[in-house]
């Protein structure tokens, strides 16, 4: 008995879905890339801890009072 020849439809929908979320990604890290080279740091500056104040930090359920 003969077998269809043909991929099928949803062979298609599955490899065109893949594409889609290549390209999406592919989009993605160029955004990210873009920021990164856009990104102001400070010389000497590590930029995980950058703006954090040392010491106690305010309560937040103060503004509850």
């Amino acid at each position: 008995m003969g077998t269809n020849g043909r991929p099928s439809i949803t062979k298609r929908n599955r490899e065109q879905a893949r594409r889609d979320r290549a390209k999406e990604k592919s989009e993605r890290r160029a955004q990210r890339a873009l920021e990164k080279q856009n990104r102001t740091t400070v010389e000497g500056e590590d930029p995980d801890i950058a703006g954090i104040v040392p010491g106690p930090q305010p309560r937040e359920d103060a503004d509850a009072d």
